[in-house]
């Protein structure tokens, strides 16, 4: 009967230090885990940017003037030479003050007197010439009968010569203070107010659409004294669209011409384009943050035809991915598993249910998944999301 006991009791001490043995066991961490699968990568680039007319017209002021309201609208059809964008006139001369205006009323009687003068002097000449073109008959006449000698008929010769020139010094006298008065009068011209100056009258200058297109913008509406060269409307094509991003300058330069772009977040559905142009001249830009970053701009020409993105219009925002690589059939693997160590890549792989630090060889990677070179087997379970308390040997289950 003891000897029963006592096998009882040493079986109750197996089992007690059994139990508390497997409570100090670690249960396995349950974690998310990723199966490694072949597949295809597309490197991106990705940027925000806006939708620009490739060639704009600003159709401006050509003189000094007053300008009539434009009645032209924005989206409003236009063609090259025949479509009147604006109708202008000289602008008229200031209001003279009392003292301005007593100043050009003297000039007025100033030049007036100086062309009288130079009549008088028109005058005296003509008859002077008269004069001496009879005298010079009468010479010759008696030079034929040898009455005088050939001496006096050419003095009398040079004589009338000089008399035509002295008479066109006169004439030409005469409409130099003509002009003079003519200027002076004009000094004391007023404004005056003209009538039917619409644009829809005939215009007496016309400002003509340069270019078939459409009205984007209206730089000035209403009517008013503008400067010579003042900007008016803004013409361009619709269907003459691109894309121009910013984009860092380390990550330009990977780009190259021709290379595909996806133009998405617009609104509709995503655009193919092409990258036309990237800009040799960068430019400093203030992040969101107050880090300053050098920046290019980079242009995109749509594939996609003008049905599918005709909605969009000039200076529309847009975002674009552009495709630097394609990485065909590579292990691919979430980019949140991998980690830095010992600045290495590595990943946490699973087996027999417990981490194993894997190194691997990163082909490419893009915001979301990684081609795997080597390191990584077909149907080889990694962790997706390794945290700082993950530690190699560490027993795990898969969620």
């Amino acid at each position: 009967m003891s000897h029963i006991k006592s096998v009882f009791k040493i079986g109750l001490v197996v089992v007690s230090i059994g139990a508390l043995i497997y409570s100090f066991i670690p249960e396995p961490l349950v974690i998310d885990l990723h199966t490694v699968r072949k597949g295809n990568l597309e490197i991106q680039i990705e940027g925000e940017g806006k939708t620009r007319i490739h060639d704009i017209y600003t159709v401006s002021t050509p003189i000094d003037g007053r300008i009539t309201r434009i009645e032209s609208e924005p989206g409003d059809r236009v063609s090259a030479g025949a479509t009147v964008i604006a109708n202008m006139y000289p602008s008229n001369p200031q209001l003279l003050d009392k003292r301005t205006e007593v100043q050009a009323q003297a000039d007025v009687e100033g030049a007036r007197a100086a062309m009288e003068l130079a009549s008088a002097r028109v005058k005296q000449a003509k008859a002077q010439l008269q004069f001496d073109q009879s005298e010079f008959r009468r010479i010759s006449e008696l030079f034929k009968k040898g009455s005088i000698s050939e001496s006096s008929l050419e003095r009398s010769k040079l004589s009338i010569e000089t008399l035509k020139a002295e008479l066109e010094t006169a004439v030409s006298n005469h409409r130099v203070m003509e002009s003079r008065l003519a200027a002076a009068e004009a000094r004391l011209l007023q404004p005056k107010i003209e009538e039917n100056n619409s644009a829809t009258d005939n215009c007496q200058i016309c400002i003509y659409a340069p270019v078939d297109g459409t009205v984007l913008r209206i730089l000035h509406k209403s009517e008013s004294i503008v400067p010579v060269g003042t900007p008016l409307v803004e013409l361009g094509n619709p269907q003459d669209l691109e894309v121009i991003l910013e984009l860092l300058s380390t990550d330009a330069v990977k780009i190259k011409l021709g290379d595909e772009a996806i133009v998405s977040r617009w609104g509709g559905d995503d655009i193919k384009a092409r990258v036309r142009l990237i800009e040799p001249s960068g430019f400093t830009k203030i992040s969101a943050l107050g880090v300053e970053e050098q920046r290019v701009y980079v242009l995109l020409s749509f594939i996609d035809p003008v049905e599918k993105w005709q909605a969009l219009g000039d200076a529309y925002r847009v975002e674009a991915s552009i495709i630097i690589d394609r990485l065909e059939n590579y292990p691919l693997i979430p980019i949140t598993a991998l980690f830095r160590h010992n600045e290495v890549w590595s990943v946490y792989k699973v087996e027999d249910g417990e981490l194993v630090l894997q190194t691997v060889d990163v082909a490419g990677r893009n915001d979301r998944k990684a081609a795997i070179k080597s390191g990584l087997e077909i149907a080889d379970k990694i962790v997706s999301h390794p945290a700082n308390n993950y530690s190699v040997g560490m027993s795990v289950e898969e969620l």
